[in-house]
């Protein structure tokens, strides 16, 4: 039985809104079978359902007969009230679905540069065609500022190349990419003979990324220290124009060089001793698991990659 005391919860005293819209369909039909067809529901379960509500209440609602079914006085107060709690929760609904618009509005993304450059364009003209009525921005940087915009609330979904997850956020790996070393063909390392060794590499100037990108830090970790760099830059087509102009030996990634592989524009250099495997994440602020856009992008992200 159901306790209805006055120091019990409100939902132990208060009939469900399924039991209140049935009371209103019985009051507006006259018959509790159309009332259960109206409402998609059996008449055996209909009659329950009042019978639950009545027992509930402490007072007969509605009166049955061959003829149909008739509220009781008691009946024709609580189906005034009942409306009045309809009514609101309409009134909720509908605000809830005008937050969930205004939602799925807008999208902001923030990925680091290489995710940004050349795996985000696919997924977001695949997210177009199910969302087109998204707007989407989309800043790009290195995986320590897609932290930063994510915990400031700046950013609704992130995606990032680096070893580990910022404090603050979740993640999910979507794909896997290597990093390779590259030179332009005229560097002294294109006509070698032997692999490149790990101990080489990392006593060698490089053209690097800037300090928090996803890039140097897998490459840091993996040689355990690297030297001064040659140059330093911030995005990952500015260091491969820099290899590609023969400023000297970069590390990218495998996803960045393809076309200036192909066109011999840059040269692969063999690599022993070290593997510079990394893990693509999407990334989020911990526990608010995305959704809406955010969500279907994920989707998509998983779908494409893995």
């Amino acid at each position: 039985m159901s306790d209805t005391s006055p120091g019990a919860p409100l939902a132990h005293r208060v009939p469900d809104l399924g039991a209140l819209e049935l009371l209103l369909a019985v009051a507006r039909l006259g018959s509790l079978g159309r009332a259960a067809k109206e409402l998609g529901i059996t008449q055996p379960a209909a009659s329950s359902r009042i019978r639950s509500m009545e027992r509930q209440l402490g007072v007969a609602l509605v009166d049955r007969s061959p003829r149909g079914s008739r509220l009781t006085d008691a009946g024709a107060l609580v189906t005034d009230w009942a409306r009045r709690i309809v009514e609101a929760a309409e009134a909720f609904d509908a605000g809830a679905q005008a937050l969930r618009d205004r939602r799925d509005s807008r999208l902001r993304v923030a990925a680091s540069m290489t995710i940004a450059e050349y795996l985000l364009p696919g997924w977001l003209i695949a997210l177009r065609t199910q969302r087109p009525d998204t707007a989407v921005s989309l800043t790009a940087g290195n995986s320590t500022a897609v932290a930063e915009r994510l915990l400031a609330g700046d950013a609704d979904l992130g995606f990032v190349e680096g070893l580990a997850v910022s404090t603050g956020l979740d993640s999910a790996v979507i794909a896997h990419d290597s990093l390779i070393v590259v030179t332009a063909p005229g560097h002294p390392w294109a006509r070698r003979r032997k692999p490149l060794g790990a101990a080489e590499l990392a006593a060698t100037p490089l053209i690097l990324r800037e300090e928090g990108s996803g890039t140097r830090q897998v490459l840091d970790a993996a040689l355990g220290g690297l030297a001064r760099p040659l140059i330093e830059l911030s995005s990952t087509t500015a260091v491969k124009a820099s290899a590609v102009n023969g400023a000297g030996p970069a590390v990218l990634s495998e996803l960045a060089v393809g076309e200036e592989l192909s066109a011999r524009r840059l040269v692969r250099i063999p690599l022993e001793g070290v593997q510079l495997r990394r893990a693509l994440r999407a990334v989020w602020p911990t526990g608010h698991r995305p959704t809406g856009p955010a969500r279907d992008l994920l989707s998509l992200t998983r779908a494409g990659s893995l």
